[in-house]
């Protein structure tokens, strides 16, 4: 089509994808690449599948199946709360298996991952969990946050919702953790834990078995 002297031949519009920008604040980041998802980038990053998960909530859907190539996730925004020691977890893996295997307190493992059910049954084989020995977490959004898990449905977390308790006995001898006011819970100290836990004595002068005691005519 020509408009007087000028004359316009097929223009075509392009368009060009935004570039890659952090979020202010953002202390590590990741650009995605094609054939990337979150345990992935997780098990590549050092950074575990609930912090990644937290700190793109809104971002990254529930099934992790939004991400674009280019386009850039926030790792860390605090260092305090930016666990960087991580595990892969293994087939057959249960949490008293990383924990020990990570010479780790089982409570800091339930706090650092938050996503952990009461029981450990809902983590699975290729998901990464923050290992640090120390409370590294940050804190669930205030909208709450989703969290992928293949081949079965997504954990959900509330803003409200603290670390599930693990269902263990915890040692005298376990470090005393102290936790900032943006920990989900609070940590029992090692004297509390002593006085939940029976000393090593006093399991070895009662064992709970009956069978080990005399009968009345033996007497």
């Amino acid at each position: 089509m020509c408009v007087g002297a000028l004359c316009v031949m097929g223009l075509v519009r392009l368009t060009h994808p935004p570039l890659a920008v952090v979020a202010a604040g953002c202390l590590r980041s990741y650009t995605i690449k094609a054939g990337d998802y979150c345990d992935s980038i997780s098990q590549a990053q050092n950074v575990s599948t609930y912090q990644l998960a937290a700190i793109n909530q809104g971002k990254i859907n529930n099934g992790c199946s939004n991400l674009v190539p280019g386009d850039v996730l926030c790792l860390a925004e605090d260092t305090k709360e930016d666990c960087q020691t991580t595990y892969v977890v293994l087939p057959g893996d249960t949490c008293a298996d990383v924990a020990s295997k990570n010479a780790l307190n089982m409570t800091i493992l339930y706090l650092n991952n938050p996503q952990i059910d009461e029981t450990c049954s809902n983590i699975y084989t290729g998901e990464v969990l923050c290992t640090s020995k120390t409370v590294q977490v940050p804190p669930i959004p205030s909208s709450g946050v989703a969290l992928p898990a293949p081949s079965s449905a997504s954990t959900t977390l509330a803003a409200t919702q603290t670390p599930a308790v693990p269902k263990i006995v915890v040692s005298s001898s376990s470090p005393v953790v102290h936790v900032t006011s943006s920990s989900a819970a609070a940590i029992p100290t090692a004297a509390a834990a002593a006085e939940k836990a029976p000393s090593a004595s006093a399991s070895a002068i009662d064992d709970g078995n009956d069978e080990n005691l005399p009968f009345c005519d033996e007497l």
